[in-house]
């Protein structure tokens, strides 16, 4: 791969992670500060297409310690290093020293990072600045500076000296424009490299990325099932925390057949290995309910590696996508070398973590049927408001025509062995006027819906009682959504 601007060649172990490799280059700048991507402290930018099939490149912050190493074969990357150095400091180093953004110094390179991610970002302007406080954001607290950055670029990065206003005041302080003569801005004109062919072997291990989709419909029915990594977002973590080795990995995240996305007159289709950020632009707030899910999934340095396919296949029941594809009536496609199946994703989920995919299948893309559901909303209970596990997840898609519940569909995460859909509640609000008393009777039948169970994030009687208070606020807020 190229680092900084220098071609540095990587020979394994396979589980390396990019940011122990990098720190073995003597590029210390990224930390390892939670090891799960929770604290930023180990963030790097990459060179990732702006959109799929756009000729541009975006820097693109993510995890280091969540990246394979090997996953970045061929890939460029520029670290805090390759920004600037003490006699030649980058405009947000800049920005974060004059403004005392840094006090331990530990978190800051990550910090730097993310920052620089947003600096670059292509349609980064002072108009989101003046669109936010048009909306009713104030001056002092709204989340876009005079120069529009987005100050939701960094969360995922953590600090514990300065309390965050100066690191806010360093982000706002920024040019609006790079330099017309910056090089990493300039690099944004030509096309990222494409992902090349990689195999790493190790004593008793092996990394591939297949250079053709087929290559990997033969390993999935080969007798050695591979795991397969997208964003690595969740085996990531294993690997750092549980120790966890597999002997075949196999990297599927830059398969043109897994990045598609199509608009059809009947369905919208998503390709399962493309990241939540580009789901997110690509979308463009089309879909609002998925647009009400992403700023609260997990942070902006998880979801640009993050995939839908990849939160489907691991089959956590307290995953965010789920809830709210199961109220968009969700399908997913899933392919192995006998051909393709679509599995309706009510079918798809049958025990804790498990599903009815078999080892020789891959989610391949998830489609959703057109028209959408005109209410929506996503309500994610959680103990923090941004970059949390959900206690309880509910996503709600209801269709009212002269004030009657036509359509009901509700996806519930945090409350069962599975995400489920809370099919008794929807039948209590069909045909039924949209009204406080059918919104109360239904509320009790929802919170009767799944098997909520204790745990260190929520109780099983707290989570019983959101269930309903989340139907009577979706009704308490609906009325001007109905206007």
């Amino acid at each position: 791969m190229t680092v900084n601007g220098r071609s540095r060649p990587f020979t394994g172990p396979p589980h390396t992670s990019a940011l122990d490799w990098l720190r073995d280059q003597g590029l210390t700048g990224a930390k390892e500060g939670c090891a799960e991507g929770e604290c930023g402290a180990c963030s790097i930018l990459v060179a990732r297409p702006d959109t799929p099939g756009s000729p541009g490149t975006r820097w693109t912050a993510i995890n280091a310690c969540l990246t394979p190493a090997a996953a970045l074969a061929g890939q460029e990357v520029v670290t805090s290093e390759g920004l600037g150095g003490p006699e030649d400091l980058h405009p947000v180093q800049t920005a974060m020293a004059l403004r005392g953004g840094s006090q331990c110094g530990y978190c800051t390179p990550g910090f730097v990072c993310s920052m620089a991610a947003e600096f670059y970002r292509p349609d980064r302007s002072a108009d989101a600045a003046e669109g936010d406080s048009a909306a009713g954001g104030s001056d002092e607290h709204h989340d876009h500076g005079p120069n529009g950055f987005d100050l939701h670029a960094l969360s995922g990065n953590l600090c514990r000296c300065t309390g965050y206003r100066p690191i806010r005041e360093a982000a706002f302080g920024l040019p609006v424009e790079p330099a017309e003569d910056d090089p990493i801005a300039l690099r944004r004109e030509t096309p990222p490299p494409a992902a090349v062919p990689t195999e790493v072997t190790g004593t008793h291990s092996r990394f591939i990325r297949p250079a053709e989709f087929s290559e990997v419909l033969d390993l999935l029915a080969g007798e050695e099932p591979p795991v397969l990594v997208a964003g690595s977002t969740d085996f990531g973590v294993d690997v750092n925390l549980k120790g966890r080795r597999e002997s075949l990995v196999v990297a599927i995240d830059g398969l043109p057949e897994l990045r598609e996305s199509q608009w059809r007159e009947d369905e919208l289709e998503i390709g399962a290995a493309l990241t939540l950020s580009e789901v997110e632009r690509i979308l463009s707030g089309r879909v609002p309910l998925l647009a009400q899910v992403f700023p609260q999934f997990a942070s902006r340095l998880i979801r640009n590696s993050a995939t839908l396919g990849g939160n489907l296949g691991t089959g956590s029941p307290i995953g965010d996508t789920p809830p709210a594809l199961l109220a968009l009536d969700a399908r997913l496609v899933l392919t192995s070398r006998a051909g393709e199946r679509v599995v309706p994703l009510t079918e798809y989920f049958t025990g804790y973590r498990a599903t009815v995919r078999r080892p020789d299948e891959l989610i391949r893309s998830v489609r959703i049927p057109l028209p959408l559901s005109p209410l929506t909303a996503f309500h994610k209970i959680a103990k923090r408001r941004f970059d949390d596990i959900s206690s309880v997840a509910v996503a709600f898609a209801l269709g009212i025509d002269d004030g009657v519940v036509t359509r009901a569909a509700i996806g519930l995460g945090g409350v069962a062995a599975t995400p489920l859909r809370a099919v008794a509640t929807e039948q209590v609000l069909l045909g039924r006027p949209w009204s406080q008393q059918t919104v109360r009777q239904a509320a009790a039948v929802l919170r009767s819906e799944g098997t909520p169970m204790d745990d260190h994030r929520a109780s099983g009687r707290y989570r019983v009682a959101m269930l309903g208070r989340s139907l009577e606020k979706l009704f308490a807020e609906s009325g001007e959504a109905l206007s």
